[in-house]
């Protein structure tokens, strides 16, 4: 089984040029959370149609409707493994 989760990226990076924001790099929506950008999972749903349903909702809404174009829908497929190998965490350079 297929779904679909529906996240929305607030942005508060300054990736850009003169430390603008970047909200969209080509076709993808930006994000950086440890330059401040805030990612929050709206939901799940079982069709591409109901999570896109819930963006035309989600863009009506106070701050999301300030970023309506930093939407994004992942496809995962239940019950199947993504990340499949360890990590390695890097330090911070002081």
């Amino acid at each position: 089984m297929t779904v679909y989760l529906l996240w929305h990226v607030g942005h508060q990076n300054e990736a850009g040029a003169g430390g603008a924001t970047v909200h969209v790099d080509g076709q993808t929506v930006y994000i950086d959370e440890q330059d401040g950008d805030d990612a929050k999972l709206l939901g799940v749903y079982s069709t591409l149609e109901k999570a896109e349903e819930r963006v035309r909702r989600a863009r009506l809404q106070p701050g999301f409707a300030d970023e309506p174009d930093c939407f994004v829908i992942d496809e995962y497929t239940l019950d199947e493994d993504e990340w499949t190998e360890g990590f390695v965490r890097v330090l911070p350079v002081s």
